[in-house]
């Protein structure tokens, strides 16, 4: 290994010393030198780059809650020499920092286009020409009113695919939000609603983020929330129902033929294992002369009870009397 390497370098320091391995070295040098002088000429070009700045609130009293919300960034489009621009584009964006005592007046945060202007101004360097700021100006109402706890509802319009079922209460992660006004609330608002939520062909249990419908002139807290919505499979499942006979007066006696009836159903499949008590009817004041058969009813099935069938749907019957 050790005399491969050593041939290496004997072969590598022949190719250098030759008139052609000089040229190559020699051609090398002058695309860096050129390099160079093309890098320190691109940088001392004035270009325009966008950037988006992030912004900072500081110094916040704990009774101030703010009406709006301070914008995350502002977008600024700054035209400088590219060496200038260079560091915010490496080196990252710290925040501004908006101090609570310096922009504070008439029960509001206000950043004027002006001010704006001279903290960025500030942040890029006087030598740096701001072409453009949104937002132009920053204005934030707030309050020191406590807020109210409301009860939050959801809107939701909601239909699972077929041979599946929605299996249980649908819930927000939050069942309350609070209210903040710069005036009093009226009495009367004591809930407030998510923006719509409309989904169809569900076929698995699903989470989304759903906005509180905002009130104008308030801020609601939280603002967001994750709503979840339990869904599950439906299955099939058969049981083998006596049929009761009602309405039989006390000289009478109702014989139906089979005497049972096969149920079957779509349950989720959750609560397959669960026992119902079913129950099948027929009706002795439905028996008329003539009728063969009477109709098979079912007793109240729990709504998550689907597609529920009989069969038979009707049986054959006879009448005896029975002496008192």
């Amino acid at each position: 290994m050790n005399e491969r390497l050593h041939k290496i370098y004997d072969n590598v320091e022949q190719a250098v010393h030759s008139s052609r391995g000089r040229d190559v070295l020699l051609y090398l040098l002058c695309v860096c030198v050129a390099f160079v002088f093309w890098l320190l000429l691109s940088l001392d070009t004035e270009v325009q780059r966008d950037f988006n700045v992030p912004v900072e609130l500081v110094d916040v009293p704990d009774s101030i809650t703010m009406l709006g919300k301070l914008p995350s960034a502002v977008e600024v489009s700054v035209k400088a020499k590219d060496s200038q621009l260079l560091r915010f584009e490496w080196g990252g964006l710290s925040p501004i920092k908006i101090r609570w005592n310096e922009y504070e007046r008439d029960g509001q945060l206000a950043i004027t286009k002006a001010k704006l202007d001279t903290r960025v101004r500030d942040y890029f360097g006087q030598s740096a020409l701001i072409v453009a700021v949104r937002p132009d100006s920053i204005m934030l109402p707030y309050t020191t009113l406590p807020g109210r706890k409301v009860k939050l509802i959801i809107n939701a319009d909601l239909e699972p695919n077929f041979q599946y079922i929605i299996s249980g209460p649908v819930r927000a992660s939050f069942d309350s939000v609070t209210i903040y006004s710069p005036v009093g609330l009226p009495h009367s608002l004591t809930s407030v609603e998510t923006e719509p939520l409309i989904r169809s062909g569900m076929k698995d249990t699903t989470r989304f983020e759903i906005a509180v419908k905002p009130i104008e002139g308030c801020r609601i807290i939280p603002d967001k929330v994750t709503v979840t919505v339990p869904v599950e499979p439906l299955i099939v499942k058969n049981a083998g129902i006596p049929i009761t006979t009602v309405n039989v007066p006390d000289n009478a006696r109702l014989i139906t033929f089979p005497s049972k009836v096969n149920v079957s159903y779509l349950v989720p499949i959750s609560r397959y294992n669960d026992d119902y008590n079913i129950k099948a009817f027929v009706n002795y004041q439905d028996a008329r002369p003539g009728k063969q058969k009477l109709q098979v009813t079912l007793s109240k099935l729990p709504s998550i009870f689907r597609s529920p069938s009989i069969d038979p749907d009707s049986v054959e019957y006879i009448l005896e009397k029975v002496g008192l």
